[in-house]
C-alpha cells in the first residue's frame, strides 16, 4: 500500500492550477472524440457534394477510424520521445490543420487522405489527456478530474450525431470541420500556458526504433479496423477482401503480441495487463466502449431508417441522455471517494444493461419520447462505470508509465466500439433475414388472419378510389412493407437485448475488480498537506 501512496503522490502545484489544466486537456480531447461520430449523419451530403457513391463515402469514417486505431498504442512511445506537452501540442495543430483541410477538400481522394491525417493526430489526445491528468491530481482527487474528462470521452460522441445532423442539415457538412479551429487554437493557447512536463514526462530522443514492433502494429490494427468497418459492406467472410484483411490483421497481431512480449522496452509495453486491476479494468472498458459505441450508432439508424427521422431529429434521441451524463459525472466522482469501485460498477452495469433491455421493447408505435426515454436508461448507468474502472486501472501504475498505460487503456475502449458497431450491425442484418423469412411463411392463403387483413385492406384500397384490379396490388405490397418493417424492428430489438444480456452478465464479474484506496475517511493532517 506504501509503494501506492508513494506512486500518486500529490503534484506541487496549486489545485487551482490542475483544473486549468483538466479544462485545456479536455477541451483538444472533446474536439477529437466528437469528430468520431459527427460525420456519421452527413456522409450522404459529402458523397453528393464531392460526387462519389454512398458506398465511396463510408472512407470518410473508415478512414479516420483506421488512423486513429494505429497511432493510438503508439502515442505512449511517441509522447516519452518528443516530450509529452510537445506532443499534444502537435497533436492539436495538425489536428486543427487538418480539419481546416477536410472543409475544404474538393474531392473524395483528399477529404480522405486528410481524414487519415486527422486520425493520426487526434490519436494522440486521448491518451495523453489521460496522463496528464495522472500526473495533474493526487489519487483522491482523481475521481473529479476523471469526472471532467468523462464528458469528454462519453459525451462527445453522443453529441456528435446531433451536432453534425443539425449543421449538415441548416448549413454545410464543410462547417463540421471548420468548426474545430476555433477550439483548436483554444485549446492550443490554454495547454501551452497551463500545461508542464514533470521530469520523467521530458522528450527522451529517439534512441531507437523497433521497426518490427511498430510495423506489426500498423498492419495488424489497421488491417482490423478495415475489416471491421467494411465486413458488414462487403458481406464479411462471403468477401474474398475481407478474409485477405482479417488473415493479415490475425497474423501480424499474433506477431506483434509475440515481438512485443520479448522485447526490454516495447513500443507498446503489454506487460502493463498484468498489473493489479489494470487488465480487468482494460476488458471492461472494452465491453463499455461496444455498449456505448454501438447503441449510438444504432439508434439513429433504426430512428431514419424505419420512423423517417432526418439527421437532427436523430441526433435529439441521444441529446438529453448526453446531457444527463454532464450532471452525473462530477456526482460520480464524488462518491469514488466513498464507496467502493467495484459497488459502483456493478450498479454502472446493472443499469445500463437495464436500459438495453427496455430497448428491446420498443414498436412500430413508438414515439420519440419513448426513444428518449430508452436512452437515458441506456446511458445513466455509463457515469459509475467509466469513472471507477479509471481509477482503479491507474492506482497500481508507475508515473513513467502512465503514457504507455493510457495508451493501451484508450486503445482498448476505442477497439471495444469498433467491434461493438461491426458485431451488433451484423447480428441485426442476420435478424432481419431470419424475422423476414419467418414472417412470410405466415403471408399465406392459408392462413385465415392473413386472408382477412389482405380483404380488408383491398376494400380500404377500392373505397379510396383505386381500381378493383390494382386495389389486390397495392394491398399485397402495403403488406409486404409493413412485414418489412416489423422484422426489422424486431431485429434491432433482438441486438439491443443480447448487449443488455451481456451487460447484465458484466455486473456479476464486478467482483473481480479489486479494491480501491478510498479517502473518505482519511486523516485530516494528511488531507491539508495536499
Amino acid at each position: 500500500m506504501d509503494s501506492v501512496v508513494s506512486m500518486d503522490a500529490s503534484p506541487a502545484k496549486p489545485m487551482a492550477a490542475a483544473w486549468l489544466i483538466v479544462i485545456a486537456v479536455s477541451l483538444a480531447t472533446f474536439m477529437e472524440v466528437l469528430d468520431t461520430t459527427i460525420t456519421n449523419v452527413s456522409l450522404s451530403h459529402i458523397a453528393g457534394t464531392l460526387g462519389a457513391s454512398q458506398d465511396e463515402s463510408t472512407w470518410v469514417l473508415t478512414s479516420y477510424l483506421v488512423a486513429n486505431g494505429i497511432i493510438l498504442p503508439l502515442s505512449g512511445w511517441l509522447a516519452n520521445v518528443m516530450g509529452r506537452k510537445h506532443y499534444f501540442m502537435m497533436c492539436i495543430i495538425a489536428f486543427t490543420a487538418a480539419s481546416f483541410a477536410c472543409g475544404a477538400a474538393t474531392s473524395l481522394a483528399m477529404i480522405i487522405a486528410f481524414r487519415l491525417l486527422q486520425g493520426l493526430a487526434g490519436g494522440g489526445l486521448q491518451p495523453t489527456q489521460q496522463a496528464i491528468i495522472l500526473d495533474s491530481f493526487p489519487l483522491e482527487k482523481r475521481g473529479m478530474a476523471f469526472g471532467i474528462t468523462g464528458i469528454t470521452i462519453i459525451v462527445a460522441p453522443i453529441l456528435g450525431p446531433t451536432l453534425g445532423g443539425f449543421i449538415t442539415d441548416h448549413y454545410s457538412w464543410r462547417w463540421i470541420f471548420y468548426l474545430n479551429i476555433p477550439v483548436g487554437l483554444l485549446a492550443l493557447w490554454m495547454v501551452n500556458q497551463y500545461v508542464q512536463d514533470p521530469p520523467h514526462a521530458k522528450a527522451q530522443g529517439l534512441k531507437k526504433i523497433d521497426y518490427v514492433g511498430l510495423g506489426l502494429i500498423v498492419i495488424g490494427l489497421g488491417s482490423l479496423q478495415i475489416m471491421l468497418d467494411k465486413g458488414q459492406q462487403e458481406d464479411w467472410f462471403g468477401s474474398l477482401f475481407i478474409c485477405a484483411v482479417a488473415l493479415t490483421s490475425v497474423a501480424a497481431l499474433v506477431g506483434a503480441v509475440t515481438w512485443l512480449l520479448n522485447q526490454k522496452d516495447p513500443i507498446v509495453d503489454l506487460r502493463l495487463l498484468a498489473k493489479p486491476g489494470f487488465g480487468i479494468s482494460c476488458l471492461m472498458i472494452f465491453f463499455i466502449g461496444a455498449a456505448l459505441y454501438s447503441s449510438s450508432a444504432m439508434l439513429p439508424i433504426l430512428t431514419q431508417s424505419q420512423f423517417g427521422y432526418d439527421a437532427t431529429m436523430a441526433g435529439l434521441v441521444l441529446s438529453p441522455g448526453g446531457m444527463l451524463l454532464v450532471f452525473l459525472m462530477p456526482l460520480s466522482g464524488r462518491l469514488t471517494n466513498f464507496i467502493q469501485a467495484r459497488y459502483m460498477v456493478m450498479l454502472g452495469f446493472a443499469l445500463c444493461g437495464i436500459g438495453m433491455l427496455m430497448t428491446s421493447f420498443l414498436t412500430p408505435q413508438s414515439d420519440y419520447w419513448a426513444f428518449v426515454t430508452v436512452r437515458v436508461f441506456q446511458v445513466i448507468g455509463l457515469p459509475f462505470l467509466f469513472i471507477p474502472i479509471s481509477t482503479v486501472a491507474f492506482m497500481n501504475i508507475p508515473k513513467e508509465l502512465s503514457g504507455k498505460a493510457s495508451a493501451l487503456y484508450s486503445l482498448c475502449r476505442n477497439l471495444g466500439g469498433s467491434v461493438g458497431i461491426a458485431l451488433v450491425a451484423a447480428y441485426i442484418s442476420r435478424q432481419q433475414q431470419v424475422h423476414q423469412t419467418t414472417m412470410a411463411g405466415h403471408l399465406t392463403d392459408s392462413n385465415p388472419g392473413y386472408r382477412t387483413l389482405l380483404a380488408q385492406s383491398t376494400a380500404a384500397y377500392e373505397a379510396h378510389g383505386a381500381p378493383a384490379s390494382a386495389a389486390g396490388a397495392e394491398a399485397l405490397s402495403s403488406i409486404y412493407h409493413e412485414m418489412l418493417h416489423q422484422a426489422a424492428m424486431l431485429s434491432y430489438n433482438d441486438g439491443f437485448r443480447i448487449v443488455g444480456v451481456i451487460l447484465i452478465g458484466f455486473s456479476m464479474l464486478a467482483w473481480l475488480v479489486p479494491r480501491n484506496k478510498l479517502h473518505a475517511k482519511k486523516d485530516p493532517t494528511a488531507a491539508a498537506a495536499h
